[in-house]
């Protein structure tokens, strides 16, 4: 399963599949087309590719766009497995900024840098049977010692700016979110509901019956106290 696979595998398997694409002389990205509803004034935006501009999203082109946005309701529909920390940092400002109503959906997989983006939404959704991964930052380096260690310190640094981060969402003490990134820590949808990483759970054919899908969030909630986790 692909919520068993590594950050790394993750990345790795994305770029592969992009390349493939890309020799195939297809798309690279497979993220669907922007929709518009000018008369309830919403815009549904999909990001469902790695991210970063070597073979994923570009913030290049994606910020620019987004900005442009008029709608007072925008929709991101998110199934990534993640990227380039920093790339994904220009996107999470632009949601963040941006004068309408974010509503982030996690239709799937929402992984490492992608989550970034999720939260940094005015609300987060997360399918029933979605998965979402967080983990500390990591990267490849080339170098003399000096060179090493200067890397070493720009990691940390990231993760602590990504730790500060999940802390403004979620509210949990530095020490747990770090043992979590630690140990780079997959969340089913009740377990990111329950420690505050997304604002409700949706389950296919409940959409329409708020007070079932009210019941079974706090069911939910209530087995993950018994269970201490």
């Amino acid at each position: 399963m692909s919520a068993r696979l590594s950050a790394r595998e993750l990345l790795a398997r994305a770029e592969s599949e992009a390349l493939a694409r890309q020799k195939a002389g297809k798309p690279v990205l497979t993220s669907p087309a922007p929709t518009f509803n000018a008369a309830k004034s919403e815009a549904t935006l999909y990001i469902y590719d790695a991210i970063g501009s070597w073979f994923g999203i570009d913030p290049r082109e994606w910020v620019p766009e987004f900005a442009l946005i008029t709608a007072k309701t925008i929709h991101l529909r998110i199934n990534s497995p993640g990227g380039a920390v920093l790339d994904a940092e220009a996107m999470r400002v632009a949601i963040a900024q941006h004068p309408a109503k974010v509503i982030a959906h996690v239709d799937g997989l929402c992984a490492s840098a992608a989550t970034g983006l999720a939260i940094a939404a005015n609300e987060v959704e997360m399918a029933s049977g979605g998965a979402f991964m967080i983990h500390n930052s990591w990267g490849v380096c080339a170098g003399g010692e000096e060179e090493m260690l200067n890397y070493a310190a720009l990691l940390r640094q990231t993760t602590n700016n990504i730790v500060q981060t999940y802390r403004a969402k979620t509210g949990k003490p530095e020490k747990q979110i770090r043992e979590w990134m630690n140990a780079e820590t997959w969340f089913t949808a009740a377990e990111a509901l329950h420690h505050g990483f997304v604002d409700r759970i949706f389950t296919p054919g409940q959409a329409a019956d708020p007070d079932k899908e009210r019941r079974a969030r706090a069911l939910a909630l209530a087995e993950l106290s018994l269970n201490n986790f």
